[in-house]
């Protein structure tokens, strides 16, 4: 699946969604391809969301590594 989403464009329609199907006017036919589109959606943000965790996991290692650089150059 191509990922041309943002987490807010996939966040927003999840929502949209998610409103849709709490209002209980769907119909059956339409509720299923609802529930496949959420589960799309729910697929992007998640990749987004890990994406994001292990590029501030590998920046914050930068950091702490720069860190004790500096602290062993003092010593």
């Amino acid at each position: 699946m191509e990922n041309k989403y943002s987490y807010k464009d996939a966040f927003e329609e999840l929502q949209l969604i998610v409103s849709d199907i709490e209002s209980g006017d769907i119909a059956v036919d339409e509720l299923t391809a609802k529930i496949n589109r959420a589960s799309e959606l729910l697929t992007i943000c998640k990749a987004k969301l890990t994406a994001s965790e292990a590029e501030v996991e590998k920046l914050l290692q930068k950091l702490e590594n720069e860190n004790k650089a500096g602290e062993a150059d003092f010593e």
